[in-house]
């Protein structure tokens, strides 16, 4: 089967190549040296590897836009004339066969209107393909992609999840609007200066599900500036909030995705700044340009100052053990968190009472994300207590993880294991952090010097999870563990106690005897970027709420004066 698989595959890239030559065409020799002229000369990131852009530009039930071949055109030569990457042009569904897809840094759905395919199998691929690291572009039409064309009627929900929004609302095709850069600093807005500017285009007044609690809006309409009742509209195109953002991104998962919707008129794609603009937007799907995807409602100075940092905080799962997975989203959300840990072990929801766990059916796991979604949570990491040797049983977790978008599985598997296991690590991109419990419950990971040992020769894919607690229990100091373990820390559940003892029980940060804020300084002059800073409060488990805001308050202070 994996040869057929391989087959189809090529069969797909050779199609998509096929098709190349029709796409490209762009009949006017004057619109090719007006692209030509706008190229930017040089990328704003280095590839780290090299890349492959997949554009697919197919509309049904839609005639398509008439910059659709200007685009393609632009963006060929945009990687050729840098270096960053390469293009593959296609319109046919097949490239999008796990095979074939794989072959790819990111997807762009350039214009694509209507409902591009409904092979379920191919719907999950792309979705799989952004969940596990890959990253997905679109413009302008693409807001109606996997739409039933004409109406927009939805045809894939989570696809209007990824890319951010629906709608096509609009007025004049050539719309005078002044925009307003909501991110002036950001690094997909290095192209405009720091500055606003005025534009001409058909300007989409998009729908659920956009919210600034999803995505980082780059810019949107200056209200102040423009008139949004002058013109005649094509459908509702006033917005109760006022918001009209224009260009944004988004984390899915371990994927980066992005949307503009200046990109009706051919004329953009020989506009140097726009060039510019998407050419960084191209490396950040690629995964070369790294750009912060916080949601915009949630950049609160201490966040920003994380950011900088290039920190994350998040809720473990197990803190809320107590309760369903789903009422641990909850509590985090309320938290104003970002970020949350999974575990095993734990309940999904009380209308799906089976563990998290690797067992759970496409459809259910597709639930899971949903319910993240609406949160406004990105699941980092996930303990599972053990990872097998044996391969078939491996890859099962691991291909949880690349559909559930987890960065770090923290474990404690048998060291014979961890040949395997940093295979599988390298194959899916996905960390693996050994947990330590005490000295019996974990004889080979419980100090730094085992972790370290057990690493040894390996991936630096493998290393650790630092269970503070545990460490500050067994009688490790954690200053000096990180200090040992360097690169090879890769998560931390972090734990104040009141007493350096076997008994030490929770207690809001900062407050106990476990020297908080040193090791979190300890941390930066290292220039360590865990996977997450794990909030895990092990104490008073079922009121614990107030004292884990506590905890958050006390990281978000250290992280402001830091970040200085």
């Amino acid at each position: 089967m994996p040869n057929l698989f391989l087959a189809l595959g090529l069969a797909a890239l050779a199609s998509a190549n096929a098709a190349e030559d029709d796409a490209l065409i762009l009949k006017d020799p004057a619109e090719r040296q007006r692209v030509e002229a706008a190229l930017p000369a040089k990328a704003p990131a280095k590839p780290l590897k090299p890349r492959k852009l997949l554009i697919f530009d197919l509309n049904v039930g839609y005639g398509g836009h008439r910059s659709i071949p200007t685009a393609n055109y632009a963006f060929k030569r945009m990687g050729e004339k840098t270096r960053a990457y390469e293009t593959v042009i296609s319109r046919d569904p097949a490239v999008f066969r796990r095979e074939s897809l794989k072959q790819f840094d990111a997807v762009f759905l350039n214009n694509t209107v209507g409902n591009l395919f409904t092979d379920p199998e191919l719907r999950q691929n792309l979705q799989e393909f952004i969940c596990g690291g890959g990253g997905l572009m679109g413009v302008h039409g693409t807001s109606v992609a996997f739409t039933q064309w004409p109406g927009a009627k939805e045809d894939w929900p989570e696809f209007g999840l990824m890319i951010g929004a629906r709608g096509a609302n609009h007025k004049e095709s050539d719309e005078h609007v002044f925009i307003k850069l909501d991110d002036p600093s950001h690094a997909l807005n290095r192209a405009f200066g720091g500055q606003g500017f005025e534009y001409r285009d058909e300007f989409f007044r998009v729908h659920e599900p956009y919210s600034r609690d999803r995505v980082r809006v780059l810019f949107s309409m200056d209200t102040d500036k423009t008139d949004v009742n002058r013109g005649l509209p094509r459908g509702k195109t006033i917005r109760a909030d006022n918001d009209y953002a224009l260009a944004w991104i988004q984390s899915y998962g371990r994927g980066r995705t992005f949307y503009c919707t200046i990109a009706h008129n051919p004329y953009v794609f020989w506009d140097a700044k726009m060039l510019q603009f998407y050419l960084g937007a191209i490396q950040f799907a690629l995964g070369d340009l790294p750009a912060p995807t916080t949601p915009s409602a949630k950049l609160t100075p201490a966040v920003r100052a994380q950011e900088k940092l290039g920190w994350r905080l998040g809720v473990e799962a197990y803190t809320f053990h107590k309760f369903t997975f789903f009422e641990a989203i909850e509590k985090t959300a309320k938290l104003g968190l970002s970020y949350i840990g999974g575990l095993s072990f734990q309940k999904v929801s009380k209308e799906m009472p089976k563990n998290f766990d690797p067992k759970l059916s496409d459809d259910e796991l597709r639930q899971v994300r949903l319910k993240l979604d609406a949160a406004g949570l990105r699941l980092l990491t996930y303990y599972i207590q053990d990872i097998p040797a044996e391969e078939a049983a491996c890859r099962k977790i691991f291909e949880f993880g690349r559909k559930m978008g987890i960065e770090t599985f923290m474990s404690e598997p048998s060291p014979a294991a961890l040949d395997v296991i940093g295979k599988f690590c390298d194959e899916y991109g996905i960390n693996v952090a050994l947990h330590n419990h005490d000295a019996k419950a974990s004889p080979h990971y419980w100090n730094p010097e085992g972790i370290l040992k057990a690493c040894q020769g390996h991936t630096a894919r493998l290393g650790a999870a630092a269970d503070l607690g545990y460490w500050m229990r067994a009688g490790v100091d954690p200053i000096a563990a990180v200090r040992k373990l360097k690169g090879r820390l890769i998560t931390v559940q972090m734990h104040d106690l009141h007493e350096l003892s076997p008994q030490g029980h929770d207690v809001p940060w900062g407050t106990g005897a476990g020297k908080t804020e040193a090791f979190i300084r300890e941390i930066r002059r290292l220039g360590l970027k865990p996977t997450m800073f794990g909030l895990e409060y092990s104490y008073n488990w079922l009121e614990s709420l107030p004292d884990i805001a506590k905890c958050a308050e006390f990281f978000n202070g250290v992280g402001l004066k830091l970040a200085k």
